[in-house]
């Protein structure tokens, strides 16, 4: 079963994110290891400079990379998919045999520098603006959505 980790910067406040988050997080057991982690905000983190902030966060984040995984940042200037190319990405990763798929969503800063030089991949969600909480959400259930396509499930329609 392939191992899929989403780091995420700071909890999820809003209850209904939380609500929904869980149900997708819970489906998503029948076809991945899957686990959604908190990196925690860095201290002090609103007396921080942007940049310094960014750096403090990255410095988290790759604390939780090991070697041999592929990580992907969620980032609004990265490739937009369609749910279907999103899938066969999955399954492409899949028969890769990576050790770790590893999906990142920033604080409400974006990434530093660092962050992207390690990353091996940026992936956008939308054209649009979200919080970084609400497209916890959207991740999970496309990530579910691309485990249906791949298993040939009703859920996906076209």
């Amino acid at each position: 079963m392939m191992k899929v980790l989403l780091l995420v910067v700071g909890h999820t406040d809003e209850t209904y994110l939380k609500e929904g988050i869980a149900v997708f997080v819970d489906r998503l057991k029948h076809y991945a290891d899957f686990t959604m982690e908190v990196v925690s905000t860095p201290k002090s983190a609103s007396k921080l400079p942007v940049q310094q902030l960014r750096d403090a966060e990255a410095n988290l984040i790759l604390g939780k990379i090991k070697p041999g995984d592929h990580l992907v940042l969620l980032d609004e200037a990265g490739k937009q998919h369609t749910s279907v190319e999103f899938a066969e990405f999955i399954g492409k990763m899949q028969l890769a045999s990576a050790k770790r798929l590893v999906f990142v969503i920033g604080g409400a800063n974006g990434f530093s520098e660092k962050l992207y030089k390690h990353a091996s991949q940026k992936f956008s969600l939308s054209k649009m603006t979200f919080t970084h909480q609400m497209i916890r959400l959207l991740f999970v259930e496309q990530l579910y959505r691309a485990f249906t396509i791949l298993k040939g499930e009703k859920y996906h329609r076209e």
